[in-house]
């Protein structure tokens, strides 16, 4: 499983399609399952902190996401045909950078909180109510699931240097 990069332009076309949606009846769970934990090591693998299927090739409407938690310790999810239902007023801008446009980041304005409704990996309904980096990351992914990348959100983006990274990690 490699990540799709838009670097690779005839694997790239997945990174800017809308994704079908899952039927729970049509996929075994037990195969989602495996895909959710390959996925989840693959995230882990390139250092993220969230993946779309899209992002390793398929074309479905599934992303996982692992963020740290008010206590600091990483909170994993994984969501399926997941969409924003709600919206705050508040904009926060941010730097952000892609599995899928490895290397380069620009700054990103994004909802402060949003409410996000979907399904879980038993096709139980859920809804989150996240705000802050949870929020940005469920609304990158989101992005994903709907064909629209950073470079289509940023007015520029540009190369970090791994010692710059190190640094934006540490605070």
């Amino acid at each position: 499983m490699d990540i799709v990069t838009i670097h690779d332009k005839r694997a790239a076309a997945i990174l800017k399609k809308k994704l079908a949606l899952i039927s729970f009846e049509a996929k075994d769970r037990s195969d989602l399952r495996k895909l959710v934990r390959d996925m989840r090591l693959k995230m882990r693998e390139a250092e993220g902190v969230g993946l779309s299927a899209n992002q390793i090739g398929l074309d479905m409407k599934l992303f996982v996401a692992e963020v740290p938690s008010e206590e600091g310790r990483r909170k994993f999810y994984a969501m399926v045909n997941p969409e924003i239902i709600k919206v705050g007023e508040e904009l926060n801008v941010a730097e952000e950078g892609c599995l899928s446009i490895p290397g380069m980041y620009g700054p990103v304005e994004r909802k402060e909180k949003i409410t996000v409704s979907g399904f879980d990996l038993n096709g139980k309904k859920i809804k989150i109510k996240a705000w802050g980096f949870l929020a940005r990351v469920f609304q990158h992914e989101i992005d994903h699931l709907n064909g629209i990348l950073i470079s289509d959100r940023a007015e520029k983006l540009y190369p970090l240097s791994q010692s710059e990274r190190l640094k934006a990690r540490q605070k």
